[in-house]
């Protein structure tokens, strides 16, 4: 009997004890509360963009093109493809004609070469910078791609032909000039032969008859004298 007692008195004891645990253990935990700032939405990159300075320059002329919004150390392609100028752009020259007046140049058709193809590698922004010379004259239409990305972006250039230095109007005279003198430059006033010679000639004859006056008085003394 005392021995069903002493049991009987530990397995309420333990019933006891564990009532509050088990109670507690029913009720609901609460959530822990998450740790660190909220991340915010990644929003897409920009798109690259491609630059041409200056847009507009004649046939051997440096320009600069620049790269931005590209994969940081990559290798971009840039193709440029050349089509012709139209009729009526800036840059057609005029020609001068011998009698003065000008003439406006037509238009060469000329043939687009083949697309001209080169790579450039950006730095660790994902930009880049490079220097172009056309030696044709076109509308220029430069495409840059990113070889890892494969952001794409476009530029135009103008490219027109260089201008010919008017040539210096030339003088036509309407009469044949004058055979060169020996190097000699030439009489411009009356001839001064002439009035020499008949100069020289009135002097002559005044000379001729002073000298026929004195003989005739001569004559006319002596002959006096003797009658």
């Amino acid at each position: 009997m005392r021995l069903s007692r002493i049991i009987m008195a530990l397995t309420i004891g333990l019933a006891v004890v564990a009532a509050p645990t088990a109670a507690g253990a029913a009720q609901p935990q609460p959530t822990p509360s998450p740790t660190g700032s909220p991340q915010p939405t990644p929003y897409p990159p920009q798109p690259p963009v491609l630059t041409v300075n200056p847009s507009t320059v004649y046939v051997g002329d440096t320009v600069t093109l620049s790269g931005f919004g590209f994969g940081p150390n990559e290798v971009v392609d840039i193709t440029v493809t050349i089509t012709p100028l139209a009729a009526g752009l800036p840059g057609q020259s005029t020609v001068r004609r011998s009698d003065g007046s000008t003439v406006a140049m037509a238009p060469v058709a000329y043939r687009a070469a083949a697309p001209t193809h080169f790579t450039v590698v950006t730095d660790s922004a994902g930009n880049f910078t490079t220097t172009y010379t056309p030696d044709t004259p076109g509308q220029y239409l430069f495409t840059a791609v990113g070889q890892t990305t494969g952001r794409t972006a476009s530029a135009t250039l103008t490219v027109l032909p260089r201008p010919q230095p008017s040539p210096s109007p030339t003088y036509h005279p309407t009469h044949k000039p004058w055979p060169p003198h020996g190097g000699k430059l030439p009489v411009t006033g009356d001839n001064l032969g002439t009035p020499l010679a008949v100069g020289g000639g009135l002097v002559g004859v005044g000379v001729v008859l002073m000298l026929a006056g004195l003989a005739w008085r001569r004559r006319a003394r002596f002959g006096g004298s003797t009658r």
